[in-house]
C-alpha cells in the first residue's frame, strides 16, 4: 500500500476493458491496483493511513517536516510538479517552503474531477499560487507538462515507485529526467527493507481493513464492467517476496469458481488460486542509485528516518 493516489474515474471500456482481460488470462492472474481507487476504495486507505500498523505516511510526513521543506527551500523552485497527488495533504509542507512570486503547482493524477476539488482547496489557502490540475495515468503517458518555469521540483512521494516493477519504473524515472534541465531537481519517496515482521503487519492490520481494501477492487469490476465476481468467496492475503524485496497482495479463492466479464470472457479460478492485485518494493541505498543511474539520474541527498524504515531522496541529472 505505497499508494497516494487520489480518487479513481475508472474509464470503463477501452482501457480498463483490455487491462483486466490481460490480466485475468495470465499465468498469474493480475489487477492493476490502479482500480482500488474509486470512493470507497480510497476512504478505506485513508483509513489505512492512520492505522498503528501502517507506518509509511506518518514516517514520511515526518522527514517533510524535519528535513524536506529545507532541502526545497534551499532550491527555490519556481514550479512543484507533483506525480500521483493524490489529496496533496502532505505537499502542503513543500507549498509552504516555496517563496517569492508568480510559484507553480502543477499535481498530476488519474482523476481530472478530484485533483479539481484539490485545486481550489490548495487555491483556498495558497491564494497566490498558480495551480495547474493535470489528468494522466503517470504509468503510461508524458509524467511533467511542457513549459513550466523553471527551476521546477518534480515530487514522486508515498513510495508509489513501488507499485512499479523494475523495468516499469525505470521508463517512468527516465520519462522524468526527459523533462529536467540541470537546475530541476526530483523528490521521491521509498519504503526502505526492514525486519519482515514490520512490512507484513503493514499490510495484514488486525483490524481487517486492508482486506477490505484489497477486495474493493472486485466491487469495482463488478460495478464499471459488470463483472459478477463473488467478493465473498475471495480472502486477503499478503506476504513479503524477499527475492523480489517487495509486499505482494494477493486475493486467494476460497472455491473452485468461474467469473465472468462481459466482453471480455469467463475466467476460471481453483480453489486457492490467487489473483495479485499489487506489489509494493522494498529498497535501500544501493537498489535507489542503481535505478537512478538506469535512468540518468543520481542521489544528491538521503533524508532517512532514525529508525531507518523510510526516506526520502533527492535527486539531480547525472553529471
Amino acid at each position: 500500500m505505497t499508494r497516494e493516489q487520489g480518487v479513481l474515474t475508472p474509464k470503463v471500456g477501452g482501457d480498463m476493458l483490455a487491462e483486466v482481460r490481460a490480466g485475468l488470462s495470465s499465468a498469474q492472474k493480475e489487477l492493476s491496483p490502479k482500480y482500488f481507487y474509486d470512493e470507497r476504495g480510497s476512504e478505506l486507505f485513508d483509513m489505512i493511513t492512520q492505522l498503528p500498523e501502517y507506518y509509511p505516511t506518518r514516517a514520511e510526513r515526518a522527514l517533510l517536516h524535519t528535513h524536506a521543506a529545507g532541502w526545497l527551500r534551499g532550491h527555490q523552485p519556481r514550479s512543484l510538479i507533483e506525480l500521483g497527488a493524490g489529496s496533496a495533504d502532505k505537499t502542503r509542507v513543500l507549498l509552504e517552503a516555496m517563496t517569492g512570486e508568480h510559484r507553480w503547482y502543477i499535481p498530476i493524477d488519474i482523476s481530472l474531477t478530484y485533483l479539481a476539488e484539490v485545486a481550489t482547496r490548495i487555491g483556498a489557502q495558497y491564494p497566490h499560487l498558480h495551480i495547474l490540475p493535470v489528468e494522466a495515468d503517470i504509468s503510461s503517458g508524458p509524467v511533467v507538462p511542457p513549459g513550466m518555469p523553471k527551476p521546477a521540483v518534480i515530487a514522486f512521494l508515498g513510495s508509489t515507485i513501488g507499485n512499479f516493477t523494475t523495468d516499469a519504473a525505470i521508463r517512468l524515472l527516465t520519462r522524468v529526467v526527459r523533462a529536467m534541465s540541470r537546475r530541476d531537481r526530483f523528490l521521491l519517496g521509498v519504503d526502505l527493507v526492514k525486519d519482515v515482521r514490520v512490512i507484513e503487519a503493514a499490510y495484514n492490520d488486525t483490524r481487517g481493513v486492508t482486506a477490505a481494501f484489497n477486495r474493493n477492487v472486485l466491487h469495482v469490476l463488478n460495478r464499471e464492467l459488470g463483472a459478477d465476481f463473488d467478493v465473498d468467496a475471495f480472502g486477503h492475503h499478503a506476504f513479503f517476496n524477499a527475492e523480489a524485496s517487495r509486499i505482494e497482495m494477493h486475493l486467494v479463492a476460497t472455491r473452485p469458481l468461474s467469473v465472468t466479464v462481459p466482453d471480455a470472457g469467463t475466467f476460471g479460478f481453483a480453489k486457492g488460486e490467487t489473483i495479485r492485485t499489487e506489489i509494493s518494493t522494498k529498497y535501500d541505498r544501493d537498489t535507489i542509485a542503481a535505478l537512478f543511474a538506469k535512468a540518468g539520474l543520481e542521489i544528491e541527498s538521503w533524508m532517512q528516518e532514525d529508525q531507518g524504515w523510510y526516506a526520502l531522496v533527492g535527486g539531480k541529472l547525472r553529471s
